[in-house]
């Protein structure tokens, strides 16, 4: 049985928070709690991330720019708007087409009992 956690409410306006490196990757982790950790990822235009895994749940919801996700093999173009779900251990990749800035959600994946 899971126990749910509380936390303290947060707000804030991502758009507030997004700047961009003259090449690379500024991040900013926002909230975290024992869950979950929700954090902004700005890429400059070219940044590539190459392929690694997380061992925890994750999304990616776009909020400006313009991209390349390759998820398991599979190519996802990134617009904003986008929600994307990763599992967890799953191989990924990212490329910026343009400057790019999303929040990535990263949870807690379900124990499994044998």
């Amino acid at each position: 049985m899971t126990t749910p956690t509380q936390t303290d409410s947060f707000t804030t306006d991502l758009h507030n928070h997004i700047q961009y490196r003259e090449a690379g990757v500024f991040s900013k982790v926002l909230h975290k709690d024992i869950c979950c950790q929700y954090t902004l990822f700005c890429l400059s235009t070219g940044t590539d991330l190459t392929e690694h895994a997380s061992t925890r749940n994750a999304t990616i919801h776009v909020i400006e720019g313009r991209g390349t996700l390759t998820l398991k093999g599979q190519s996802i173009t990134l617009t904003p708007g986008v929600l994307v779900f990763m599992p967890a251990n799953a191989p990924h990749a990212l490329r910026a087409a343009e400057n790019l800035a999303f929040l990535l959600t990263l949870s807690e994946s379900p124990q499994h009992t044998p």
